[in-house]
């Protein structure tokens, strides 16, 4: 599972409703994909969206689901809305834990949905997740060069 967290912060006089339109996938990555947008408490202009995806296995279907991202962002650009800086992190989940319980927790090694995580299939996927943004990055730089 892959986790995108992307802090952009709104021009002056636009609102959350702004971004969103402006935001909002019109097509689905067809893969499974929740997306949650914050406003920050301390800086009201500021949105952040955490995203969490199901991660291909095959480097091309990495390559392909980030090409969707790519092409929504050049065809619904963002800039009317957004100032320019934004800062994004990157990375594959390596463990869920549930803290909600009253009292003394034991440690448990790493788990996702109740599974022991295997950390070295972990750092694979995130070297595979790496080469892949770093190549959809480089595509919608070019993207951007040619419009």
């Amino acid at each position: 599972m892959t986790v995108a967290i992307i802090k952009r912060r709104l021009k002056d006089g636009k609102t959350y409703e702004d971004f969103r339109k402006a935001w909002y996938h019109t097509v689905g990555f067809g893969t499974k994909n929740k997306m949650y947008s914050l406003i920050n408490a301390f800086d009201e202009r500021e949105i952040i969206v955490i995203g969490f995806t199901e991660i291909p296995s095959d480097t091309e279907d990495i390559l392909e689901g980030l090409r969707i991202d790519v092409k929504e962002r050049l065809d619904n650009p963002l800039e009317d809305v957004i100032e320019p800086e934004i800062e994004r992190d990157f990375g594959i989940l390596i463990s869920e834990d549930d803290f909600s319980a009253e009292g003394a927790i034991e440690y448990k090694k790493p788990t996702i949905d109740g599974k022991e995580v295997d950390i070295e299939e972990v750092f694979k996927g995130l070297l595979a997740w790496k080469q892949g943004l770093e190549q959809a990055s480089q595509e919608r730089d070019n993207a951007r060069k040619t419009k």
